[in-house]
This record gives C-alpha cells, sequence and structure tokens, in this order.
C-alpha cells in the first residue's frame, strides 16, 4: 500500500511541475521544447503539387489500360469542384441523415 501511494505521489509531483513550468514558461511551449518544422510550407507546397501529379499519372495510366479517355489536371479541378458543390449541397454518400 505505500509503494502506491508513493508512486501516485511521484506521478503528483511530476504532473504539478510540469503544469507549474507550462503556466509560468515566459516563451512559447515550442521554444521550450526546441522545435521547429522540419520543412518550409514552400517545401510543403511542392511536396503537394508532386503528390497530385503522381497520382494524376497513375489514374491516367490506369484509364490507358482499360481504353478510356486521359484525365487532364482541368478535368481534375472540374471533378473537385463538383465534388465540393455536391457536398455543400448536403446530397450524395456524406449527406447528413
Amino acid at each position: 500500500m505505500l509503494f502506491v501511494l508513493g508512486t501516485l505521489g511521484v506521478i503528483a509531483f511530476i504532473v504539478g511541475a510540469l503544469l507549474l513550468v507550462g503556466r509560468f514558461y515566459p516563451g512559447t511551449s515550442a521554444e521550450l521544447v526546441h522545435w521547429e518544422p522540419t520543412r518550409s510550407p514552400e517545401v510543403e507546397a511542392q511536396n503537394e503539387i508532386d503528390d497530385v501529379r503522381q497520382m494524376l499519372e497513375a489514374q491516367n495510366e490506369m484509364r490507358r489500360r482499360r481504353g478510356a479517355r486521359e484525365m487532364t489536371a482541368a478535368d481534375l479541378d472540374a471533378a473537385v469542384a463538383e465534388d465540393q458543390q455536391v457536398r455543400l449541397r448536403g446530397q450524395g454518400p456524406f449527406e447528413a441523415k
């Protein structure tokens, strides 16, 4: 029983110390742990562009195999816009019931 109370006391002390440090530390929590993003927003944006291009190429390869016409970036943008409109109207598979 004494061991359990001691363990709970140590845990309570650690949690209390962390709360006090978090409350009274003058900077942000990111500064406290010296956190910095691993990639810049520009690199993230370029990665997203590359991902979309690769997915479009893979989709077009599958469309060529079955004899369908290839999808262009404009076709993809139009399909995305249409899906967003359907979702905003509350119709389709994601309709609120």
